[in-house]
């Protein structure tokens, strides 16, 4: 399994904690250190089932600054996502061919037990 993980995160480092209690291997990936490019980010909005906009976390100071109250297309959004990894909702656990949000982090036992 993949996690993408910001340590500063409660909801990323208890996603965290539930892979590691259940004995998985899991590739830790530091998005804000190891920016994701527009094709990774494509692939995991695939993988999650949801469009960019749904992967925008619109609470962040940044986004307010800067984006609230436009409406971008799906491309246009995933350019977001890229040039400002920080506004990517986090944590996202990757298995094979599917992924899920933490979020709750027990959305991750999905996975864990191939639903």
């Amino acid at each position: 399994m993949k996690i993408y993980h910001n340590p500063r995160c409660r909801k990323s480092r208890e996603t965290l904690q539930i892979l590691l209690d259940n004995n998985i291997e899991v590739d830790i990936v530091e998005y804000l250190k190891h920016p994701l490019t527009k094709k990774e980010i494509k692939n995991i909005l695939k993988l999650l089932g949801i469009s960019a906009k749904e992967l925008v976390r619109k609470g962040e100071k940044l986004f307010k600054n800067l984006y609230k109250g436009q409406d971008f297309s799906e491309e246009e959004y995933v350019n977001i996502l890229f040039l400002h990894p920080i506004l990517i909702e986090r944590p996202i656990v990757v298995k094979y061919n599917r992924a899920v949000l933490g979020r709750p982090p027990i959305n991750v036992l999905a996975l864990l037990d191939g639903k």
